[in-house]
């Protein structure tokens, strides 16, 4: 029962309980219990809306590929709390099994907005060794809804 609530609010987290509810074949209250538990767990962490990049003004989106000089835990500190603090990047993890140490996806409404972007934010962070960018030609899947089969 619980994963057809999280499958029905993946899809639309402005559900009224009511139409929870009968859409997963519960009445309202038991439900809602259901979708409070699932909160206090942790399993739902928090509600969104999906904004539309393109109609916001931000039709770039970008890769870009960030090696430091070392991964001492002052260096990926540092980086964290710059890369945290910028609203163009939408998405950054530490990875490993390649030269690079952070990928970053990033938005933008235009080159100009991203030269700026590289020089005077993402170059001027101590310890940035090198940065490749990749470019989105074409969104294939985009998706904000976890994968629930394994459930």
């Amino acid at each position: 029962m619980d994963r057809r609530i999280l499958e029905e609010i993946q899809i639309d987290g402005s559900i009224s309980n009511l139409e929870l509810a009968e859409r997963v074949g519960l009445s309202p209250s038991p439900c809602a219990r259901r979708v409070k538990l699932l909160q206090e767990s942790g399993i739902i962490s928090r509600q969104i809306t999906v904004l539309n990049q393109k109609k916001l003004g931000l039709p770039i989106s970008i890769y870009i590929s960030v090696s430091l000089d070392h991964q001492s835990p002052d260096r990926l500190a540092n980086f964290d709390s710059k890369i945290t603090g910028w609203p163009e990047v939408v998405e950054c993890s530490l990875i490993t099994g390649s030269d690079t140490d952070y990928l970053l996806k990033v938005v933008m409404p235009d080159m100009d907005y991203y030269q700026r972007f590289l020089l005077d934010k993402l170059n001027q962070i101590a310890g940035v060794n090198s940065i490749k960018t990749s470019f989105v030609l074409r969104q294939v899947v985009q998706r904000t809804e976890m994968p629930l089969d394994h459930i």
